[in-house]
């Protein structure tokens, strides 16, 4: 497996992990914090999206704007 596939591996985990913790949450009615959860859930998958086609930013705004012009405004 190669630094890429590496990094996409580890996002989609991280994505399906948080989403865990917001059914956790969802289950103790902490609503805050379950979409907090469901934000960062998003925010993993669609980073490890952007990383498989060689996208890539540090910031909640970057990825936002990759996954908008690459994915929504077409």
């Amino acid at each position: 497996m190669n630094y890429k596939e590496e990094i996409i591996r580890y996002r989609l985990e991280r994505a399906e992990e948080t989403y865990q913790e917001a059914l956790l949450m969802q289950r103790e009615k902490y609503w805050n914090t379950c979409a907090n959860r469901l934000y960062y859930a998003c925010f993993y998958a669609v980073s490890a999206l952007l990383q498989q086609h060689d996208f890539s930013s540090g910031k909640h705004s970057g990825v936002k704007a990759f996954f908008n012009r690459h994915f929504i405004d077409l």
